[in-house]
């Protein structure tokens, strides 16, 4: 089996516990306005690996991953679309080094045997809850939140850790009422063990450019540390089920 990825790095220090392989994933069934690897989205793009040469690389790096409580990331793209082979990969990185794994998912993916299969293997899972509106998140990532919002729910009925990421992005995904529906949607979830705000940022832009893509975003700014706070308040009274005066919606 063979899986197409589109880039790896050895000391990742954001995407899970301690310090991780990260594996980028090639294909994307999304294209957010925001992506920072838009050269991911191809399904055809990358390079074709085995089980085995992934491994390969891993193995220089064990003592870093394992002394820090680290372990391996698969990311993307959207690596669901190759489930099957991030499945045998973390069973491999399971069964030979005791490695601690990371999904790290959009959630586009329909529950089921394929899904079932790589959960087993998958200790933890970085959600990334981009717009809880339907209209606005199509416009956003241009396909709707139902499979998202059903994955999510799913990973909470079976009890499996997570990690929620949401990124902030200036008049895109800061309304009041759509960080509140978010707040209001992961109070409802089980065993989420953390909770990212993700200031938005520009360092993809280029990659854009290089593409000659048109990058939709231009002239929206990174949030400042009040927007932040702003939305970190409104996210909490949505778990808590409070209310937020709206009079603080910039």
């Amino acid at each position: 089996m063979k899986g197409r990825y589109h880039s790896i790095e050895t000391f990742g220090t954001v995407d899970g516990p301690g310090i991780r392989f990260v594996l980028f994933m090639q294909g994307c069934a999304l294209q957010c306005q925001y992506c920072h690897n838009p050269d991911t989205w191809d399904t055809g793009g990358g390079v074709l690996a085995t089980v085995e040469e992934i491994l390969a690389e891993i193995e220089p790096y064990l003592e870093y991953y394992r002394r820090s409580g680290g372990g391996i990331t698969v990311t993307g793209g959207e690596p669901t679309l190759q489930s099957s082979f991030v499945a045998r990969l973390f069973a491999e990185c399971k069964r030979r080094y005791g490695l601690h794994t990371a999904l790290d998912s959009s959630g586009f993916c329909e529950p089921g045997h394929a899904a079932a299969e790589l959960m087993e293997v998958t200790d933890l899972v970085l959600l990334d809850l981009k717009q809880m509106n339907p209209d606005k998140h199509k416009r956003l990532t241009s396909q709707p939140n139902e499979r998202i919002i059903r994955f999510a729910e799913w990973l909470s009925g079976m009890g499996k850790p997570v990690w929620i990421r949401h990124v902030l992005i200036p008049g895109v995904t800061d309304g009041y009422e759509d960080l509140y529906a978010l707040g209001a949607f992961i109070g409802k979830l089980q065993h989420v063990e953390k909770f990212e705000l993700l200031p938005y940022h520009r360092m993809g832009v280029y990659k854009w450019q290089q593409l000659n893509k048109v990058y939709p975003l231009e002239g929206v700014q990174t949030p400042s540390d009040q927007d932040v706070a702003r939305a970190q308040e409104i996210i909490a009274a949505g778990r808590n089920g409070c209310v937020v005066d709206k009079g603080q919606e910039s």
